[in-house]
């Protein structure tokens, strides 16, 4: 008997989860305001480039050479993850949303070219949800992984594996 009890309790949280992932919306504090990305909310469901927490923080992607290549290799390096799909790109900004396989989950992705600065700031945020388990970090390591190994810069992928670490 308690068997069918925790079945069907699994099932209503899996019930439960799918209906979140259905009924989130788009945030409306996407894009570029006043040369800044939207800050994260308290939650640890986001990174950032702009962060000061110190759990939601990481350096922004360095520009070695070219900034509009470099704008490019994000686009490749996203282009060709898992349940990735870019909803506009700019000369100096990308958005992209990553769904996940099962739950189908959205987190948004933005990218922000700071030519003045030579760098490339980010902010990876999870749409529902309180906690996201370290995806975001995770996800933006791998960005900044393969943009290293396309473009040849070792020492972006040392930079970013050295990120803060979550005690």
């Amino acid at each position: 008997m308690l068997g069918i009890f925790v079945g069907k309790g699994l099932l209503l949280s899996v019930a439960g989860l799918a209906l979140l992932s259905f009924n989130a919306t788009r945030p409306n504090n996407l894009g570029v305001r006043d040369g800044n990305l939207a800050e994260c909310s308290d939650k640890p469901n986001c990174v950032s480039s702009f962060a000061e927490s110190r759990t939601q923080s990481m350096p922004p992607i360095a520009i070695i050479e070219d900034p509009d290549a470099a704008m490019q290799a994000v686009l490749d390096a996203i282009s060709t993850m898992d349940g990735a799909k870019i909803i506009s790109s700019e000369d100096d900004y990308i958005h992209c949303e990553f769904t996940t396989p099962i739950f189908r989950f959205v987190d948004d992705v933005e990218f922000l070219l700071d030519r003045n600065d030579s760098v490339i700031h980010f902010r990876s945020a999870s749409r529902t949800g309180y906690d996201d388990f370290g995806v975001n970090r995770a996800r933006m390591n791998e960005v900044r992984r393969r943009i290293a190994v396309a473009t040849g810069e070792a020492t972006q992928t040392n930079h970013a594996l050295s990120a803060v670490k979550l005690p």
